[in-house]
Order: structure tokens, then C-alpha cells, then sequence
């Protein structure tokens, strides 16, 4: 993957937890690799435990960012989740799994929250 590429996922990424900070999420996890499979960000927001895919584009030349969470990542992620909370973490609360598309926008960034993007 080349540094710019590397660099606009990074950035993506540091909008999305912005944007979730905005919202009242409390952010738990970043980047957490395991030996399943890696999640973005993993946060609480009340009673719920949200794992987010982040996806950052510079256009949709090649589709929309959330397009990109196809039905393989989706399994990688929600085996994550599954390994994440079978090491006991998030008792008590209620797995979601959302999807943050960002794209670069003249005043900064145009983050698109899609909550509960897809389940078990």
C-alpha cells in the first residue's frame, strides 16, 4: 500500500472517531488486530458496544467507501467482534456494527454514519 494511501486511511480514521466523539461515543479500541482479523474502532455508546469499519475514498470513482464492506470483510469483522467478546470484553452490552464512509469535502471531511450496517 503506497504512504498516500496509507496516510488518507489514517485520516479517514481520525475523522471517524471525531465524528463519533460528537456523538456521545466513548472510543474503547482503536485498530485492534487479533488473531482473527482487525477493527477499525471499537467504542461504547450507552449500553451498546459499536464496531466500526471506516472506510476513506477520494472519490467514488470506484464506488462509494461503505461499498467496499462486502460480504467477506463483513465475516472478518464480525469473527473479530466474536473474538474480542469472547475474551470477555463488552459484558452487559449489545453488539452493533456500523460502517463510516469519509470522504475529503471542501470544509474538511463528509463523514456518512451507517449504524447497524449489517448483523449477525
Amino acid at each position: 500500500m503506497t504512504e498516500e494511501r496509507l496516510s488518507l486511511g489514517r485520516w479517514g480514521e481520525e475523522e471517524a472517531v471525531r465524528y463519533l466523539r460528537r456523538q456521545g461515543m466513548k472510543i474503547l479500541e482503536r485498530n485492534l488486530r487479533t488473531p482473527v482479523g482487525e477493527i477499525d474502532i471499537i467504542a461504547r455508546h450507552g449500553k451498546i458496544l459499536v464496531f466500526v469499519e471506516v472506510k476513506t475514498r477520494k472519490s467514488d470513482a470506484f464506488g462509494t467507501p461503505q461499498e467496499a464492506v462486502g460480504p467477506f470483510k463483513q465475516r472478518q469483522i464480525l469473527r473479530t467482534a466474536q473474538w474480542y467478546l469472547g475474551d470477555g470484553r463488552g459484558k452487559g452490552l449489545q453488539p452493533r456494527f456500523d460502517v463510516i464512509a469519509v470522504r475529503p469535502a471542501p470544509e474538511g471531511a463528509r463523514v456518512e454514519h451507517i449504524p447497524d450496517a449489517f448483523g449477525l
